[in-house]
């Protein structure tokens, strides 16, 4: 693979592919300001601990190349793409609301971009050693982490939410140290790109600094843009259609994460995807007794980026790129109504459509606005599992029988405060004369059986520490079918067990 700013169309002769791919690398046209090429460090004897058979279909990888010692070499690190010159990208960002100034790749190496069967991708390695980004970390990821980041990034796809995908987890007996030693492994991420918000908050803090604007601050607006958002040229203020662009699709993203339970974790602006992807999956995890004010990080002692906070840190985020972009724009109040036109209308159709979705209702009334904030009020009071409740409706007729409702009645203590709401809810059914059997078939593909607890991934990982790999498989294989029956794997549908109130994810997980 050829990547260089002055010649990127070369093709690579490698028996990986079947074919051989095109391999631009439109990142690499950048000036090298932007990135720092380098090797990656590797791992000593690495092995096969999974692979996604979607995602190697992205970057068409079929059958035998999986099984290839080369695959494993590759994406160990250990050993180049022909003509390839990998890098890791700098950029700065908010932490915890607070600036940290430069980060940037500090254990992840690009190594190109692959043009696929279904558009380009960039293929990143996490954890295959330091970069000049690294400040005072050791550049590599752990198999405990990067499990966790394997499995969720697949079944966010399965879920049909905005994501970056992982190929595979190459594993070794390298120490690492963490809180305890662990082993290392390198998880290989896809993504159309992996600029974020923080990509552009970097140049735009050099340009105060020299009391003018960076030139790299428009290379990178007018890459993306010509990349990834060419309806914003023709626009009278490309720069404000682009952060109006990156606003709707960060709304559509937080909606989907709301709807469907998902809590990031850790939403600083350098883990914001400038093409709304949920990027970067650390101390993540997904609501099981419904608690608006959970926090999934053990890192986050303020609960800056608990639930029920998602949407407005996203907003937050939103207006700290604005303030990146503003030397391109040159209004405040252009650079403001972007943002309020692009996320809050984007956040809140796409929410409400989900919802309405989960809940089984087609036609619009107007009191279902109303009707949504009780129902998750109802959650808040009664603390039911929020996956198998919305499940479990998805079951329930329209009219109550004797045990018809027995499979949620059971989520609460107190059932006649169940039944009053499943009354209310079958009164809004009738409505608009819902179809029995044409609602629950909605309903089943609105509303997942299957989702990542982090009681599942830690069994996956407790096994992989014993170089059984079998329980990562199965999951992926659950989960990326979440919204189907699945018998087989019914056992991942079940209530998280006493122990699993125990677990505790950080910024470290």
């Amino acid at each position: 693979m050829r990547m260089t700013s002055t010649d990127i169309t070369d093709t690579v002769q490698t028996p990986l592919w079947s074919k051989q791919p095109s391999l631009p690398n439109t990142f690499a046209r950048l000036p090298e300001t932007f990135y720092t090429r380098l090797t990656p460090a590797g791992l000593p004897s690495p092995y096969l601990v999974a692979v996604s058979d979607d995602a190697a279909h992205l970057l068409g990888l079929e059958g035998n190349a999986l099984a290839l010692q080369e695959f494993v070499d590759v994406f160990a690190g250990n050993q180049p793409l022909p003509g390839g010159a990998p890098l890791a990208a700098v950029y700065s960002g908010h932490q915890f609301g607070v600036w940290a100034g430069q980060l940037g790749d500090g254990r992840a190496h690009l190594l190109g971009e692959v043009q696929g069967p279904h558009g380009a991708w960039e293929i990143q390695l996490k954890g295959a050693g330091r970069t000049p980004y690294s400040r005072m970390g050791d550049g590599r990821a752990v198999l405990r982490s990067s499990i966790r980041e394997f499995l969720c990034s697949e079944a966010m796809a399965g879920l049909g939410i905005p994501t970056t995908r992982a190929l595979c987890i190459v594993g070794a007996d390298l120490p690492v140290r963490r809180e305890t030693i662990e082993t290392a492994a390198v998880v290989t991420r896809l993504s159309p790109s992996f600029v974020r918000f923080g990509s552009f908050e970097h140049w735009a803090a050099q340009g105060v600094n020299e009391n003018a604007p960076k030139p790299e601050l428009k290379q990178l607006a007018d890459y993306v843009i010509d990349t990834f958002m060419p309806e914003s040229r023709d626009h009278s203020s490309p720069y404000a259609s682009l952060l109006r662009e990156v606003s709707r699709r960060t709304g559509v993203l937080i909606a989907h994460w709301q709807a469907v339970g998902f809590m990031h974790g850790v939403m600083n602006t350098d883990n914001m995807s400038i093409l709304g992807l949920t990027l970067d999956y650390g101390p993540f995890g997904f609501m099981e007794a419904f608690d608006a004010a959970h926090i999934c990080n053990h890192s986050d002692h303020a609960g800056r980026y608990a639930y029920a906070r998602q949407p407005e840190v996203a907003h937050w985020n939103l207006y700290a790129l604005g303030s990146a972009l503003l030397p391109l724009i040159g209004d405040e109040d252009v650079a403001r109504a972007a943002i309020e036109e692009g996320f809050a209308p984007a956040y809140d159709e796409t929410f409400a459509a989900l919802i309405r979705a989960k809940l089984g209702l087609v036609a619009t009334h107007a009191n279902d606005e109303a009707f949504m904030t009780s129902t998750f009020a109802f959650l808040q009071a009664h603390r039911p599992d929020y996956t198998l409740f919305f499940r479990g409706l998805s079951h329930l007729p329209n009219q109550a029988a004797p045990h018809s409702d027995d499979a949620v009645r059971d989520l609460f203590i107190d059932r006649a405060a169940c039944d009053a709401w499943l009354a209310t809810w079958r009164d809004r059914l009738n409505a608009e004369q819902s179809n029995e059997a044409a609602r629950r078939t909605r309903m089943l593909r609105a509303n997942p059986k299957y989702v990542l607890r982090n009681w599942l991934a830690e069994n996956a990982i407790r096994k992989a520490r014993d170089k059984d790999y079998s329980e990562i498989a199965s999951l992926l294989q659950c989960l990326r079918r979440p919204y189907d029956e699945q018998p087989e794997f019914a056992h991942y549908a079940a209530l998280p067990p006493d122990w699993a109130s125990g677990l505790e994810v950080s910024c470290s997980s």
